[in-house]
């Protein structure tokens, strides 16, 4: 009796599944995707051994001004006094421990999905030679913005198409210390900084390598083809620029004088997806991980990066910000020789103590954290690690 009863479960069991199956199939079929996936290949991940060895570096950091600024991406210093912009579309400094406000480009509200264009999201942050800042702005473009006064001055358009196409995510950029040349990014034409997942997800490679020159207030395209651009830095030398392509988990590097996109790997196949880059004090860069590649283990972003179709299906099914809970909160920043070998690694497993790093800012015995989503900046003291 128990086996009959056991196989007419079983073909109640099956016929339910499968009847409620073939209508999810179906209706996925028939669901719109938001995006259209691009086969993304990479190569089996480093394995996290010798200095990429997993610890609890980062765990050492303390939070500062917690709960008073939110998504301080990038950060730079006069002196002692940082500056910041902020989810809530505003550049900030620091001083004596208090936190102001120097300047917005966008304006309120803020705070949601569909705020962001108008709101502005300072993301890339630099110091000029006249102690002015140089803000790269994601949805208003790049501008020059007087820490003292608070002016702010528009010196590349989001407006203004450039060489035919529009700037849709303005990233970062670098500023040569005579402060004639601005090298930055833009990450895609396609989807703003708020579709970021979107552009990683799809693999869209419409990012670019731009140089404005701030006496001829020409803009040039310096590269091409690049699968979400980020992070920029000049080399101490200036004699070439570090482009991080996150999508890639590389860092390439353009020299001026190259033939376009005759730019050559600067390191390859990282531990993780690289967001912003800085230089380090003894000559080499930080580069802080937006996300991580765990081996051995599992990286889900490699699994997901050769199945076109999985990443489909999961936005056909989901949105953005619930795909972005599902992101493993592993913190990292890695330390690169000048020639792009890896001196040393810092991690905070499970993002307990740093979450959501973007950045690591050297200053004084200090690595500053930016991050794009917590509320707070975390500083490691370097003669501690």
């Amino acid at each position: 009796g128990s086996t009959y009863s056991g196989k007419v479960f079983r073909v109640t069991f099956l016929t339910l599944a499968a009847s409620l199956t073939v209508p999810l199939l179906g209706v996925t079929v028939l669901l719109d995707c938001p995006i259209d996936p691009q086969p993304i290949s990479l190569k089996e991940p480093p394995l996290l051994t010798g200095v990429l060895e997993p610890n609890v570096e980062l765990r050492k950091a303390e939070r500062l001004w917690e709960n008073q600024l939110v998504g301080p991406e990038s950060i730079a210093n006069i002196g002692d006094v940082l500056f910041t912009g902020t989810a809530d579309g505003k550049i900030i400094k620091i001083e004596d421990g208090e936190i102001h406000t120097v300047a917005r480009i966008g304006h309120g509200p803020c705070g949601t999905h569909e705020d962001e264009p108008t709101c502005g999201r300072p993301l890339g942050i630099r110091v000029g030679p006249n102690n002015t800042l140089f803000v790269a702005d994601a949805y208003y473009g790049l501008y020059e913005v007087d820490p003292g006064t608070g002016e702010t001055k528009m010196l590349v358009s989001t407006k203004m198409p450039i060489e035919g196409q529009k700037l849709a995510f303005v990233n970062d950029l670098t500023v040569t210390r005579d402060g004639r040349k601005i090298y930055f990014t833009d990450s895609s034409s396609k989807w703003q900084r708020r579709d970021y997942l979107f552009l990683l997800m799809e693999g869209t490679d419409d990012g670019r390598l731009l140089e404005y020159d701030t006496v001829t207030k020409e803009v040039k395209v310096l590269m091409v083809g690049l699968r979400f651009p980020n992070g920029v830095q000049l080399s101490p030398a200036e004699d070439f620029v570090l482009v991080q392509e996150t999508t890639m988990a590389r860092i390439r590097y353009y020299v001026s004088g190259l033939m376009k996109g005759g730019a050559d790997m600067f390191v390859e196949n990282m531990p993780g997806l690289p967001d912003n880059i800085r230089l380090s004090s003894s000559g080499g860069y930080w580069v802080a991980m937006a996300a991580v590649r765990p081996n051995p283990g599992f990286s889900s972003w490699d699994f997901l990066s050769e199945k076109p179709w999985i990443r489909r299906l999961i936005f056909k099914l989901l949105s953005q910000e619930t795909v972005t809970k599902f992101v493993p909160k592993y913190s990292l920043v890695v330390e690169l020789s000048e020639t792009g070998s890896y001196r040393r690694s810092f991690h905070d497993p499970n993002g307990m103590t740093a979450a959501y790093v973007s950045e690591a800012h050297e200053h004084n015995g200090y690595l500053y954290l930016g991050s794009f989503r917590s509320p707070f900046i975390c500083r490691l003291n370097l003669q501690h690690v």
